[in-house]
């Protein structure tokens, strides 16, 4: 790993943050981002740096970096960006750790010289530079947050195992904002923009070492080295799982791209292709980068055989034909597995693969069935529909799920379909961690691609 890759300490882990262009006007940039340390109570220094104010915040400010008499160990920059340069280059005569530039205004609308000369000032002294043109990172484990979209509008995801990397800060928003409210953990957020001094790969590979991230979801406009990018890709997905979304598929795309953040999208063929080489994860839309993401905390499966639980006999049909649709197989019960199951399903019901434990089944049946499915070695996974509708059904089941998540014994998925009280009870299975879907395609799809990242992981003797 370079040098300047593993100073990323210093951005991810600071005891001191600088904010250039801090301000006492509410709803500014550098209002936001001291509200965002102060509020989430930074443990370490934020010194404002802005030569019009003295004090920000009941904080003394000073009028560049340079003249905070300590060292800072994260300087975050949203000032104009003709002043950029001179700031990065004040940066480095105080020998900062790490920058982060959310200003925009540079390759994306054809300012290479600015760009050029903050390149050079950071590779020369191995600093780590996060954008430009960027909402730059968040760490709920460090506190570090320099997203300037207000904490009301925009909620901040727990502490987790998944890292997102970002080159687009819109997209990166909307999926912060929809980790938080279905309770999924993050362990970094990445908006990298422009890509100046540090790009993709160089994420990938400090994430790979990271011990607090466990996946990893790439979103993905254009590549300065698509080369770079395979090679990091191959290494890193070895190591923890890739999800990845490539945009800018089309002409119109691959043109919105180059003016969006000053990357060429480049042929879309050439980013599927090596995502096939490197074993990624490919999403098709954001709703998939969550479907396939929050499974990824499942233990591995050793094989693609699945057995289905269901209330609704319906639904259970729909799954197998999903499951017979895909790489995926409807598993064949063991005898001891039949008669557990036959003890569990009222008379006028058959012991088959969907189990249909029909919708007067109640708590108890769900936890005999996973048990007895759990325990059957001809069975890899799980898929278990729960009809949230049924009478018997209550707020007990979800602890049926939650242990059966808890016990890691083998990968599971559940379906829930319906309206605003279905959703709520998916919303706090989600938060417990228990992979929940609002269709069975989207579980079943979700399902497949991790047998087939599994299937990688056993060929390289992992797992």
């Amino acid at each position: 790993m370079r040098k300047i890759v593993k100073n990323l300490d210093s951005v991810f882990q600071p005891k001191s943050v600088a904010i250039v262009g801090a301000s006492t006007t509410s709803n500014k940039i550098g209002n936001v981002l001291m509200k965002n340390f102060l509020d989430a109570r930074f443990k370490g220094e934020v010194y404002p740096v802005n030569p019009k104010h003295d004090e920000v915040m009941g904080k003394r400010c000073y009028a560049k970096v340079s003249d905070i008499p300590k060292r800072a160990d994260l300087v975050i920059i949203a000032t104009p960006a003709e002043t950029v340069p001179d700031i990065v280059d004040d940066c480095a005569k105080k020998k900062v750790g790490g920058i982060i530039i959310l200003s925009g205004g540079f390759e994306e609308v054809g300012r290479n010289d600015l760009a050029l000369k903050i390149k050079a000032t950071c590779e020369k002294n191995d600093i780590p530079l996060v954008g430009p043109n960027c909402l730059g990172i968040y760490d709920p484990y460090t506190k570090v947050d320099s997203i300037f979209l207000p904490r009301y509008k925009l909620e901040r995801p727990k502490a987790g195992g998944i890292a997102f990397i970002s080159q687009s800060g819109a997209v990166g928003s909307a999926v912060m904002d929809l980790a938080a409210y279905y309770g999924l953990g993050i362990s970094k957020f990445i908006s990298y923009g422009n890509s100046t001094v540090l790009n993709e790969s160089d994420y990938l590979d400090y994430l790979a070492q990271d011990d607090e991230t466990d996946a990893i979801i790439l979103y993905i406009e254009g590549a300065k080295d698509g080369r770079k990018l395979l090679e990091a890709m191959k290494k890193t997905n070895k190591v923890k799982p890739i999800i990845a979304l490539k945009a800018g598929k089309g002409l119109g795309g691959q043109a919105a791209a180059r003016s969006h953040t000053g990357n060429i999208a480049g042929s879309y063929m050439a980013y599927k292709a090596a995502f096939k080489q490197a074993k990624v994860t490919e999403a098709e839309g954001i709703s998939e980068l969550f479907d396939f993401v929050k499974i990824y905390n499942q233990p591995i499966p050793k094989g693609n055989r699945v057995g289905i639980i269901t209330n609704g006999g319906g639904m259970g049909v729909l799954t197998a034909d999903y499951i017979e649709d895909s790489d995926l197989a409807l598993a064949k019960f063991s005898p001891e597995t039949t008669k557990e199951l036959a003890k569990i399903i009222p008379s006028y019901g058959n012991v088959a693969n969907p189990l249909d434990l029909v919708a007067d089944a109640g708590v108890e049946g769900y936890t005999k069935s996973i048990d007895a499915m759990m325990s059957d070695p001809g069975i890899d996974a799980l898929v278990i529909v729960v009809l949230l509708q049924t009478p018997p059904i209550d707020e007990r089941v979800i602890h049926v799920l939650a242990t059966a998540a808890d016990s890691r014994k083998k990968p599971f998925v559940t379906i829930s379909v319906g309206g605003a009280y279905t959703e709520a009870y998916r919303k706090i299975m989600e938060s417990k961690g228990i992979p929940s879907y609002d269709s069975p395609r989207a579980a079943v799809k979700a399902l497949e691609k991790f047998v087939t990242y599994s299937k990688y992981c056993r060929e390289i003797g992992k797992g």
